[in-house]
């Protein structure tokens, strides 16, 4: 009889610590997540920021590129009208 007794007091024992330690988490991570809430708003931040300095560089970028389209295009049309007087003279 002692050694049912003593299952049972250990299984209780067993039960009533492992609620102790399941608050204690609970109440960590109650704790923690303000604070990890608050971090990763101030990364998801930075990364958008991060992005918007990526977009304005890339908008940029095509700017200058489209202005080197059309000087490439003048050059181009200068090339061809030249080309023309010069065959037409040559034909002459």
């Amino acid at each position: 009889m002692s050694r049912p007794m003593l299952l049972v007091f250990l299984l209780l024992v067993l039960i009533i610590t492992s609620q102790f330690e399941w608050r204690q988490q609970l109440v960590s991570d109650a704790e923690t997540t303000p604070r990890d809430s608050q971090k990763e708003q101030q990364i998801s931040e930075r990364e958008e920021s991060v992005k918007e300095k990526i977009i304005l560089s890339q908008e940029k970028n095509i700017q200058m590129l489209n202005a080197i389209i059309r000087s490439l295009t003048e050059q181009l049309q200068l090339c061809r009208s030249n080309n023309e007087t010069f065959n037409g003279t040559f034909s002459s």
